[in-house]
This record gives C-alpha cells, sequence and structure tokens, in this order.
C-alpha cells in the first residue's frame, strides 16, 4: 500500500496564486539593476541568510541584476574587542584610526565579502567579491570633523564618497555576475577610507540609475506615531513627518539616503525589514510589499 501523502491543494493553489501575481514584476524589471543594502540581522541569522541569497538568486536567474553592498557593523565590533580594542563611535559613525581600519578591511573585505560570494555560489549563483578600491569603484575624501556637543570630533579614516566609476559593475553584470560590495573606498593619495555600507549603497545606484535601491534594516520600514507601517512617501510628505517628529533617531539617515537615492535618478527606493524571510522577493514582486517605497513626486 502507497504511503505517499496527498497533495496539500490549497497550499499549491495559493503558491501559483503567488507565482501569477510575480509574473508582471518579473516582465518588467527584466535587464534592469536593483542594489540592495545587506545588514542587520539578516546577515547573522543562519536561516535569514541562506533566505536572502537564495532570494538575489533568483532575481538573477529571472533576468534582474542584483548588486550587494554589505554591511559588517557587529562582526567588526566582535573582532575589535578582541583585538582590545574598544569601538568607539560619533553620531552613529565608526571612529576609524589606523589600527580600527585594518580591522575594517579584514572584516568587510576579506571574512564577511568572501562568505556572502561563497553562499551564493553554493545556491547556484555567480558571484564576485571586490571593495570600492578596486578598479577605482569608490573614490572619496576624508569626512570633516563631526559637531558633537562636547565640541568637534575627527572620526580618522571615515570617508564620503565624491565620485563612483561603475564600469567594473556594468562588465560584470553583463558577464552574468552578481557583484558583492564591501564599502570601502579610496582617496586621491590611495589611503584606504571607511564608508557607510547605506551610503555607499546609495551613490552606487544613483550611479548606474538604478531601477530600485533596498536597504535592508532591523525595523518594518517607516512607521506613524501610532506604529502603523506607512507604505508609500515622497520627499515632501517626507518633511512633513519630520516636522512632526514622526521621523526620527536612526530612521532620519535610512530617509535621507533614500531620498538622495531619488533625487540621484534612481526610480524607487525601498526600506524593508530584514528579519522577515524572503523579504526582498516579498517587497518586489508583491502589489503591496512589506516596507516603506520612497517614490518620486506624482509617481
Amino acid at each position: 500500500m502507497s504511503t505517499k501523502q496527498p497533495f496539500p491543494m490549497q497550499e499549491l493553489i495559493e503558491k501559483a496564486i503567488v507565482l501569477h501575481e510575480a509574473l508582471p514584476y518579473i516582465r518588467r524589471f527584466h535587464g534592469r539593476t536593483f542594489v540592495i543594502k545587506y545588514g542587520g540581522s539578516a546577515m547573522i541569522d543562519a536561516s535569514l541568510q541562506e533566505s536572502f541569497v537564495r532570494d538575489v538568486v533568483l532575481m538573477k536567474y529571472v533576468g534582474i541584476n542584483p548588486i550587494v553592498v554589505h554591511g559588517g557593523g557587529p562582526q567588526i565590533d566582535e573582532m575589535l574587542r578582541g583585538l582590545g580594542i574598544v569601538p568607539k563611535k560619533v553620531e552613529g559613525l565608526r571612529v576609524t584610526d589606523d589600527r580600527t581600519m585594518e580591522v575594517v578591511e579584514m572584516v568587510l573585505g576579506g571574512r564577511i565579502n568572501k562568505q556572502i560570494v561563497s553562499l551564493i555560489g553554493r545556491h547556484g549563483g555567480r558571484a564576485v567579491g571586490l571593495s570600492g578600491v578596486d578598479d577605482g569603484l569608490l573614490l572619496a575624501k576624508k569626512l570633516p570633523a563631526v559637531q558633537t556637543k562636547s565640541g568637534p570630533v575627527d572620526t580618522g579614516r571615515v570617508g564620503e564618497i565624491t565620485e563612483v566609476r561603475p564600469a567594473v559593475l556594468t562588465a560584470l553584470e553583463a558577464a552574468g555576475f552578481i557583484p558583492v560590495i564591501a564599502p570601502l573606498a579610496t582617496d586621491r593619495d590611495g589611503n584606504t577610507l571607511n564608508i557607510n555600507a547605506d551610503t555607499a549603497a546609495g551613490k552606487i545606484a544613483s550611479a548606474l540609475r538604478a531601477e530600485k535601491l533596498v536597504l535592508m534594516t532591523d525595523t518594518a520600514g517607516v512607521c506613524d506615531k501610532e506604529g502603523k507601517l506607512i507604505h508609500s512617501l515622497t520627499a515632501k510628505q517626507v518633511d512633513e513627518l519630520r516636522g512632526r517628529d514622526v521621523i526620527t533617531g536612526g530612521m532620519i539617515p535610512k530617509v535621507e539616503c533614500a531620498l538622495s537615492a531619488l533625487a540621484g535618478g534612481v526610480n524607487k527606493v525601498h526600506v524593508i525589514d530584514g528579519r522577515v524571510r524572503h523579504a526582498i522577493l516579498l517587497e518586489i514582486f508583491t502589489d503591496r510589499g512589506i516596507g516603506t517605497e520612497f517614490v518620486h513626486e506624482g509617481a
């Protein structure tokens, strides 16, 4: 007697419905570039890592060109403490002296970058790891001293991007590879500088005139005073919300990054919850999405 279980027909039907919902988006975005900032819990939790990589590989298989820019703050802190170095931050920026810079390069450009590339390969994708130093992808200058209540603070080898040279990325895309980028840059004298990953992703997306910039966070997106998710925002609406202190704290730099990317030529920016499995697919291939999208006025 057969022990084969009956098909869960309703579950299969629901999966087919999801595929039908995704089809027009797959068609619309075929050949387009998506820049994804990968960070937070999605980089630490093993199941979320697998979910993220499978999403990125699937995007490439259906004709979308994903580019991954990754962070690594918790991993850098862990290694610094292991070496007896106390991590320091000012206004959300890592104070990066020469010794800290060595650790940043080792963790971002080495361990994390290669782990992501390897994981993509294990799931059937073709990825190449690089940093903003490679082929002069990201040029930057040293960030001026940060003004604090106790006076100006020199953040050391923290940079602000002055130019993006994306030729290496378009070449990798055309060859079928997924670029995985560590947010490091070089100045005119060849010194390596530490770059905020959100900022790097936004500047790269603007340089490529990407269809979408996706910022993965550990929050649902932008929420109102009652904690309800706001699904869509324009720059004008953002100004109104900031004036009413709805957008505050750590969400401010995310929102500023999103608006800067829109102004730089990106079609849409999405802030999504990376703690949700398959968050990217749910955001870009469903009608409602799961996060907050930033759109041009009148879109």
